[in-house]
């Protein structure tokens, strides 16, 4: 049997969960600080409608996902842990690192589980990647490569907090280590807030990280790729069922003074199906049922928070989820 979970927060990625745990058979309770739009989203899915304070007071709800104004968070987070209960925060879990610290602090203080919802972590094609790297296949990795480009989503928030988080995890992830280095350039285009950024990652292993994210782009583009030794590889989520991962052994050697290098076809790897959504949700009511730490757990959470604090700092910030 499921754990009993309420979504807090009925916006966009809010009615995302409602529905994917709805589909898994864990939705207990839905909540927003409008009780219309709580209570038709309850009828619709045949749970009870609450409001957000309801929710973190309810002794029949074991878990909360809170898909709220990314400012609205923290205090939210920190009252459930008191209540007892785990969390699964939508991205970012806070605006500025000292809150997301003490979010994370007060989790573990409860002894409260903590996730945040990377949820492109949790693509079958991102984790077969992660496999094909550990596995040596390509060798040392050397450089990471992310794309995320796209024309609209015009929030308050500047694009650097609204999309980076995504690339971020996966470079965090695959680094196995925090950088030591962050530089970002950014660009107004088209809107009052940062359109376009570069975000270059130093890390103290010799890894190296390139973001680049846009929300005025003439088209869509959301590449992954590992520089590796002996070989590259790219997800390419925008890429035909079956072609999402390729695989190209392309070799660059000394040869005397100067460098040669070897250009080899893609080679497209099969992946396992499944959504990403569904996935980490499942993954949440796991650890919540098991105990064990989320792998998008705390500390990836304030480390990701510290590095958007670092690459595009906020003065009014705010994001509706």
């Amino acid at each position: 049997m499921y754990p009993r979970i309420a979504v807090v927060g009925c916006g966009q990625w809010g009615q995302n969960h409602i529905r994917t745990l709805a589909e898994i058979g864990a939705l207990a309770g839905v909540a927003d600080r409008h009780d219309d739009r709580a209570e038709a989203f309850a009828e619709r899915y045949g749970v009870k409608a609450l409001s957000p304070e309801a929710a973190v007071a309810a002794s029949d709800i074991d878990a909360l996902v809170l898909a709220l104004p990314a400012s609205a968070h923290g205090a939210m987070a920190r009252a459930a842990f008191a209540a007892g209960k785990d969390v699964l925060i939508e991205k970012p879990i806070a605006l500025d690192s000292g809150d997301a610290e003490k979010t994370a602090t007060a989790a573990r203080a409860a002894g409260r589980l903590l996730m945040v919802g990377h949820v492109v972590r949790f693509h079958p094609v991102f984790q077969r990647l992660c496999e094909i790297v550990a596995e040596g296949q390509i060798g040392q990795v050397r450089h990471l490569i992310s794309n995320r480009m796209g024309l609209g989503r015009f929030p308050s928030m500047d694009v650097v907090w609204d999309l980076a988080p995504h690339d971020l995890s996966l470079v965090l992830h695959l680094a196995g280590e925090h950088p030591e280095k962050v530089i970002c350039q950014r660009r107004t285009v088209l809107s009052d807030e940062t359109d376009i950024a570069d975000i270059i990652l130093e890390f103290p292993s010799g890894i190296g990280a390139e973001i680049h994210v846009s929300r005025v782009s003439p088209y869509r583009d959301r590449r992954f790729s590992v520089i590796g030794t002996e070989g590259m590889l790219t997800f390419d989520d925008l890429a035909p069922e079956g072609e999402k991962l390729a695989l190209y052994a392309h070799k660059v050697r000394r040869s005397g003074a100067t460098f040669d290098f070897d250009n080899a076809p893609a080679a497209f790897l099969p992946t396992e199906p499944g959504l990403p959504l569904d996935r980490e949700l499942r993954h949440f009511l796991d650890c919540v049922m098991t105990r064990t730490e989320p792998e998008t757990g705390a500390s990836e959470a304030v480390e990701t928070v510290r590095i958007l604090s670092l690459a595009s700092p906020l003065s009014s910030p705010d994001l509706t989820a």
